[in-house]
């Protein structure tokens, strides 16, 4: 097929568009996508202009035909990729050859994408452990772990929008690549010269060659056992009056999450019916983001209607979970930061009274994480530690802890709902989220307390925040320079005051800070203590996210000094 002239279009663009029109390799289904758009000189750009790469959850994009898109080609190259850096850290696979865990989520072609990582690896000589159908991204942490697995791959987009999905990467120790041996996979990947590069089977060849193995029941079996071994309350009465509202959001935690609860004693459990069949459009809902209100909006109608005490609901890799509890005759949903620091307090009261709380005990949350968990944490005699953000620096932390042991690991979270205590996993858990949020309900409830009356306890022992998460999105080849240039003024020019507020640091993590790997991230701590502002663009998504946190004596000053910042930051960011 010949190529097609765009005189606005840069030469090395078009040079790429009109590679994969000749490509032989290239299937004719995608070639028709890409000359359906051959007059769209903008479309062509925002599909080709880069490689996908590796940002805080792996690759992550649309779907689509080319380079800037998730497709069976970028994810066949990544996979490719992957088998050379394993083979040249390990060697040719012999008589006991490598193996590489995959799961997957509800989203559309999820499961062609992880049969496609599977079949490539496999021609590598690389042993897949390919689960039969959509489990939680969790669960993927905890496979690579229990079976020894060299490393492990999530085909997810998490919360995104439905256009969207992705390639995460999990190392031996079962969490997500950190920036080093990110780096190190990336090589590989730009190494993959062409699609005849690509080592693949087919299903048949792959499966008789033993290269392609089946995970089923008897590995969540094991990884519900290493959940439910978490529990404080197994069996107890308070579990069973408990009322319960669960929504799955369409995606990977119906059947976990249920097993979950039921096995702890969770009697009284619904889940909302047209929200619990996996849907690759997530039909009910704007954003499958249980951290929006809205999206546990159907959830909370059922809960009111039935009486419940409390609804959670889970994203579409069931690693995030959002919690909405019943106070004063009406739902209030939880934010990330304040279920962390109630989880906490719960874990920490129940290990204290048990005189299980380790001499060396250690909480670990990102930088953009509020403070109200980590003054709990604190306040037990526990180690705070920050990382950077995404989970991976936590299960980096853990591992670090397991191989060292300088510290005993007890909880970690982060303010996207995301949460994690034990060690099977190195990652963000929303199924034993779930259970341990109907723990603390139960345990409260049967002493005539709310999870908001034991917050409001909290915020009055530890002081009142008010925080907030926006994102200012910035599409296309331009938003990204756009970005670049935002964060360019930020750092050259910081501001002196903020909402009214001196600004007494600035923090750039782009140069490396307190031993942490370099990220885009500015940090600007106020002179109110416990006040921070944090502005970073996302690893996955053309936005850049602002993070605000404001402390005050009460309520009422926390909520007008977050209003003041959240101004001043929006007025400097049109600037």
């Amino acid at each position: 097929m010949k190529g097609v002239l765009h005189m606005g279009l840069d030469p090395n663009i078009r040079g790429r568009y009109d590679a994969w029109l000749a490509d032989p390799w290239i299937d004719e289904e995608t070639k028709r996508e890409l000359a359906a758009i051959a007059g769209d000189e903008a479309e062509i750009e925002d599909r080709f202009f880069r490689d996908l790469e590796f940002g805080t959850g792996g690759l992550r994009g649309v779907m689509g035909a080319g380079t800037n898109r998730v497709n069976r080609y970028t994810i066949a190259r990544a996979t490719q990729g992957l088998a050379n850096d394993l083979l040249g850290s390990y060697g040719e696979s012999g008589a006991d050859p490598l193996s590489v865990a995959i799961a997957y989520d509800s989203r559309r072609n999820s499961r062609a994408f992880a049969e496609e990582a599977a079949l490539v690896l496999a021609g590598n000589g690389i042993r897949a452990f390919l689960f039969e159908s959509l489990r939680p991204t969790p669960e993927l942490s905890f496979a690579v772990r229990h079976l020894g697995a060299s490393a492990g791959i999530v085909i997810t987009a998490s919360h995104n929008p439905p256009v969207y999905n992705g390639y995460k990467v999990y190392g031996a120790d079962g969490g997500q690549l950190v920036p080093a041996d990110a780096g190190r996979v990336i090589s590989a990947i730009r190494g993959v010269g062409g699609w005849q590069d690509i080592r693949r089977l087919t299903r048949e060849e792959a499966e008789e060659a033993g290269l392609l193995r089946w995970l089923g029941e008897e590995l969540d079996r094991r990884y519900i056992e290493a959940v439910t071994g978490l529990s404080f309350m197994r069996g107890d009465a308070a579990l069973k009056r408990l009322r319960v509202v669960y929504t799955p959001l369409h995606g990977a935690g119906l059947k976990p999450v249920r097993m979950a609860l039921e096995q702890i004693g969770v009697e009284q459990l619904r889940v909302v019916a047209s929200q619990a069949e996996p849907d690759p459009e997530f039909s009910t809902v704007a954003s499958p983001n249980p951290e929006e209100p809205a999206a546990l909006a159907v959830a909370v109608a059922e809960a009111e209607e039935w009486g419940a005490d409390l609804v959670i609901g889970t994203d579409p890799d069931a690693d995030r979970m959002a919690a909405a509890v019943r106070h004063d005759g009406r739902f209030v949903q939880l934010s990330g930061n304040q279920c962390g620091a109630l989880l906490l307090y719960y874990l920490l009261s129940r290990m204290k009274e048990a005189g299980k709380l380790p001499d060396n005990g250690a909480v670990v949350k990102t930088v953009v994480t509020g403070e109200l968990g980590a003054a709990v944490a604190r306040h037990f005699g526990m180690d705070v530690l920050n990382t950077l953000t995404g989970f991976k620096y936590i299960g980096e932390k853990m591992s670090e802890f397991e191989r060292t042991g300088s510290r005993t690991f007890v909880f970690g979270y982060e303010e996207s709902c995301g949460f994690l205590a034990g060690n099977y996993a190195r990652d963000k858990d929303g199924v034993l989220a779930a259970m341990l949020v109907c723990e603390a309900a139960a345990w409260y409830k049967a002493r005539g307390q709310s999870l908001v009356q034991v917050l409001e306890r909290l915020y009055g022992q530890f002081g009142y925040f008010a925080e907030s998460l926006e994102s200012k999105v910035f599409p296309g080849r331009s938003g990204m320079e756009r970005m670049a240039a935002i964060m360019d003024t930020w750092r050259r020019q910081p501001p002196e005051r903020l909402g009214g507020f001196r600004v007494a640091r600035a923090v750039d993590y782009a140069v490396g800070v307190d031993g942490l790997p370099k990220e885009n991230a500015i940090r600007f701590l106020l002179e109110e203590e416990g006040s921070w502002v944090c502005i970073r663009p996302s690893g996955t998504e053309p936005k850049i996210k602002v993070y605000v946190s404001a402390r005050g004596d009460h309520a009422e000053q926390a909520a007008d000094r977050l209003k003041k910042l959240k101004a001043a930051v929006a007025e400097r960011m049109e600037q």
